[in-house]
């Protein structure tokens, strides 16, 4: 297993009630002889505590670990930036659900013993690569871990969207909009509007519709490989937006692809040995 000397800390930016947990990680590895970078996001408090602050490329360069100190959606952000690196992620949930982010802060110093000295697993989480396109022009492409939505923006009305899966045609989706999603994302919106949820082991991805018209409409579940196109029909007169994670948004207008398929890189989660992924599920879900 590797060991981490050179840490990045990242947190979810100008939340103060962060600060508590960030400061005590800062000063635990700090004591165990690592090196740490904290994010420039990070602000306030951890800028004066840390040895040295920089930005997010600086992290992706030197950094053997990232610890993330937030919710889902702080690791995400922080996933997406440095995928591509190749720089594994630990995070400890101070966010709400936390299905990526579990380890809990009083249980942090245990967890951490343990991961600095070997004792670790590590999951590689595929991302969506997804691409719009315009007529012959691409205007924009951004990943995502959890999924990619398609959707109506600003009103309460139907958006219909022709879906394609590998240049074939499925079907004409006349509904709210339509969920994209990788296993880890089967547990988000995904998992709201009715989908199933995926072992992250598996290659697949889901498509679910967002409250569809005709109620025959059902999430379906496809091989990793496929890849999906989504088509702003020329009929909306709604206005249409790509979301990706939630976090990059690009508006549409008919005619408008999204073509959709799985990442070649993976990000790197890393996790107790003793990680329960169904324990997870029963906690959060509250099954009992």
């Amino acid at each position: 297993m590797t060991v981490f000397h050179t840490i990045g800390l990242i947190t979810k930016p100008g939340d103060a009630l962060l600060a508590d947990t960030a400061r005590g990680l800062l000063e635990y590895l700090h004591a165990r002889g690592a090196q740490v970078l904290v994010d420039e996001s990070a602000g306030g408090v951890l800028r004066q505590a840390a040895e040295i602050s920089v930005g997010r490329d600086e992290i992706a360069r030197r950094c053997d670990l990232a610890i993330v100190v937030g919710g889902d959606g702080t690791l995400l952000h922080a996933a997406r930036s440095l995928v591509d690196h190749g720089v594994p992620l630990l995070a400890i949930n101070r966010g709400r659900l936390g299905f990526l982010a579990d380890i809990l802060p009083e249980d942090m110093y245990t967890r951490l013993d343990e991961i600095l000295a070997g004792r670790y697993k590590e999951e590689r989480r595929y991302l969506l690569r997804a691409r719009v396109t315009r007529g012959a022009e691409t205007l924009a492409e951004s990943d995502a871990i959890n999924e990619v939505v398609v959707h109506v923006q600003g009103s309460i009305r139907m958006i219909e969207l022709e879906i394609y899966i590998d240049g074939r045609p499925v079907n004409t989706l006349r509904a709210d909009g339509l969920i994209v999603a990788t296993p880890t994302g089967s547990t988000a919106y995904a998992l709201s509007g009715g989908g199933p949820i995926v072992h992250p082991s598996l290659e697949a991805i889901v498509l679910v519709p967002i409250c569809p018209h005709t109620l025959t409409n059902r999430p379906i579940v496809i091989d990793a490989a496929s890849r999906i196109e989504v088509v702003v029909c020329r009929e909306n007169d709604n206005r249409a937006r790509a979301s990706f994670d939630g976090q990059d948004n690009f508006d549409l207008i008919p005619d408008d692809r999204v073509c959709i398929a799985r990442k070649a890189s993976a990000f790197r989660l890393i996790q107790p040995l003793d990680h329960d992924y169904f324990q997870v599920l029963r906690a959060k879900l509250r099954w009992g």
